[in-house]
């Protein structure tokens, strides 16, 4: 049995005391063999905890840099510089997460779109791919991406959240769709549609932990363990086994990230 790979969780001590060390040793118990650390917070501290995460345990963990449009206002030039110096570092996988949140606005509308466009030309420079927040703010994320020429390193949507028309144009700037917690949510109903008809290798699965913990395990804090049961619930709307699921989706983060993860898990595996 194939295992999973959960493709976006923030681990940092704000979240787990332990910085995730005891959180990825159940993931592993469980079936989960491979892990992208995303760090993005008010300042760098948790981006620099994500790659030295990644760099301690190489074979199953790498790190996703970047800054969150929540914190869009915090983008300067000697933020940017850090950022870029981190974005280069091997256990780095991509820059992110990066993007629009017009839910909340906690950064300036204007700032956020600069700070995307910018983030996005340092990815091309980089050449390495991006992780893509968005939130009611549709439009403005696609018509940026497709501005800021992101095709050219392509990426992952995650926390997939919006239609089949975002995910068709998405897709065809070779992107991935990320399915978290969300996708068990009775009321998703258009991130059902998109999971059942998302092309099987363009879909990827994640927790988003310390979020959007999935039925039936909602109200509590996430951890990738869980991430067991967004795959389950992709498996069961595109009416496939879960070893399918596990093998398509572990095959697609690995070409999404340009690496593999080849820890196994440490007891059973997915759907055992």
């Amino acid at each position: 049995m194939t295992s999973l790979v959960d493709t976006h969780c923030h681990l940092d001590p704000g979240y787990f005391p332990d910085s995730g060390q005891a959180a990825i040793a159940r993931a592993q118990a469980a079936g989960v063999a491979g892990f992208v650390v995303v760090g993005v917070g008010a300042d760098l501290a948790p981006a620099r905890h994500a790659v030295e995460l990644a760099r301690a345990r190489p074979a199953y963990v790498a790190a996703a840099v970047g800054i969150h449009p929540h914190d869009a206002t915090s983008l300067n030039a000697a933020s940017f510089d850090e950022l870029s110096s981190l974005s280069r570092d091997p256990s780095v996988v991509a820059v992110g997460e990066i993007g629009l949140d017009y839910h909340y606005d906690h950064s300036p509308r204007e700032v956020q779109r600069a700070a995307f466009a910018r983030l996005i030309g340092l990815a091309r420079e980089v050449q390495k791919p991006i992780v893509i927040h968005t939130r009611e703010a549709a439009h403005d994320t696609l018509a940026i991406l497709e501005a800021e020429g992101a095709r050219d390193v392509g990426g992952v949507i995650h926390c997939f959240s919006e239609d089949r028309n975002f995910a068709a144009r998405a897709l065809d700037m070779g992107f991935y769709l990320s399915f978290s917690g969300i996708l068990t949510f009775k009321g998703a109903k258009s991130v059902h549609d998109v999971a059942a008809w998302a092309p099987e290798d363009r879909i990827l699965v994640e927790t988003d932990s310390p979020y959007l913990a999935p039925v039936p395990l909602r109200g509590k804090s996430c951890e990738p363990a869980y991430v067991i049961h967004t795959a389950q619930r992709l498996a069961e709307l595109r009416n496939v086994h879960i070893a399918r699921i596990a093998e398509a989706t572990s095959a697609n983060a690995a070409r999404a990230f340009r690496r593999s993860f080849a820890a196994p898990s440490r007891a059973g595996g997915a759907g055992s």
